[in-house]
């Protein structure tokens, strides 16, 4: 059972979820910004920084399996509502923060309560929007969430010196209720929300969603290229510009904040044309055509070294930026009723690829400088590893789908 919104209804409900998710996004990536601010008073050590920055992805991990369940018991309105109250709190907290301790727990917080603003958004698009309308939402989606990590940037370094980063987090405590009472006035309840069943006979638990083919197919594709587009984009790339490129940080800085620009840039137009391609090809030969793209730019980077820079990692964030076609495609691939689990699942399937990759790429670097290798050559050698890992879950896509028979996710 579907209840699609009316088209100025459905523009309705994208601003108001869209204006959540550009706070998450920005709540997510100005600890970057922060960082020299926190460290100086805090006298925090890299490691200390290290897992500042993982709480807020440990509190929003922990919440996707739950998370899944509620949305579709609940609907979107109600989780949203109840989790971004917590996010209020957590920036509140942090705020008001006299220890490493504090800190911790305000971004354990707001991971917590920012951990719907896009899993909530895109089960409720599953019920009321049509299927081309629900690629072009998500990638516009994504396409304010580069907004929030571009505003996380450089405009959070001009206000700093002006109003310190105490205020800061109180202005975004009151962006997110603002954002709160939108979401309550503007977005629709969940018609049958008494339990997943009102969409039919769906059982509740993950059982369905682990066990199913296409999940299945595209989780490696998730893992390593949606992952490690983000782990690149999040962290690797700066580091690479720095230790590789010969980038000083605020060359770095600014080559950062034009990689969030492209990304922004090419979701909006992945929104423009996404319903356009859909009627000529499927999600599944987008991705197999794209994803080769990414690969050789990647390769490039490992053998240009020290000539690839800011420009090259944007082209790479540009050119996996396909693989977010598979977000919606699994929401279309289960009924509406399971639409949250699915989405949540393959949520957390990504989350740990960033872990994963970004950690692993650490490790990897340090071992090879270990064996006696130089810098730029850890470095080439940590992305190869990196490649090999993704050209194996691209081949994994391509093999399982002719294997399975798997039934591509439906195109408008």
């Amino acid at each position: 059972m579907t209840h699609t919104l009316p088209r100025r209804g459905a523009v309705v409900v994208f601003l108001a979820f869209a204006l959540a998710y550009f706070l998450s996004a920005l709540v997510r990536a100005v600890t970057a910004t922060l960082a020299p601010s926190l460290a100086q008073e805090f006298a925090l050590q890299a490691r200390d920084l290290g897992l500042l920055a993982g709480g807020y992805f440990l509190g929003f991990a922990a919440m996707q399996l739950p998370l899944g369940s509620w949305l579709d018991r609940h609907g979107p309105k109600k989780v949203s509502l109840g989790l971004l109250g917590v996010a209020v709190a957590g920036s509140l907290w942090f705020s008001v923060a006299t220890g490493f301790s504090g800190l911790l727990a305000g971004r354990v917080l707001c991971g917590v309560g920012v951990s719907a603003c896009l899993m909530a958004p895109l089960t409720g698009y599953r019920r009321w929007f049509q299927a081309s309308a629900q690629m072009r939402a998500n990638a516009w989606m994504l396409m304010m969430g580069s907004l929030g990590m571009v505003a996380s940037t450089l405009p959070v370094q001009w206000v700093l010196p002006l109003t310190g980063w105490r205020p800061l987090f109180w202005g975004l405590a009151l962006l997110i209720a603002l954002s709160m009472a939108v979401i309550a006035l503007w977005v629709p309840g969940w018609a049958g929300a008494s339990g997943p069943r009102a969409d039919g006979a769906v059982p509740g638990g993950y059982a369905m969603v682990w066990r199913h083919l296409y999940f299945r197919r595209l989780a490696p594709l998730g893992f390593f290229f949606y992952g490690g587009m983000l782990a690149m984009q999040t962290l690797w790339a700066g580091p690479w510009m720095q230790r590789v490129a010969g980038y000083t940080p605020l060359e770095s800085a600014a080559g950062l904040f034009w990689i969030n620009v492209s990304m922004l840039g090419v979701f909006w137009a992945w929104g423009m044309l996404s319903p356009w391609l859909l009627r000529k090809v499927g999600v599944d030969q987008l991705m197999a055509a794209g994803l080769p793209l990414c690969l050789l730019v990647l390769l490039g980077i490992i053998g240009a070294g020290p000539q690839a820079g800011s420009g090259a990692w944007a082209l790479f964030c540009i050119a996996c930026t396909c693989v977010s076609l598979s977000q919606p495609a699994v929401a279309m691939a289960f009924p509406p009723a399971l639409a949250g689990r699915a989405l949540s699942a393959y949520n957390l399937v990504i989350f740990s690829g960033v872990f994963v990759v970004q950690w692993g790429i650490g490790l990897a670097v340090d071992a090879f400088a270990a064996l006696g290798l130089s810098t730029v050559s850890s470095f080439q050698a940590a992305m190869a590893l990196y490649l090999s890992c993704s050209a194996m879950a691209y081949a994994w896509f391509l093999l399982r789908g002719r294997r399975d028979n798997a039934l591509p996710s439906p195109a408008p």
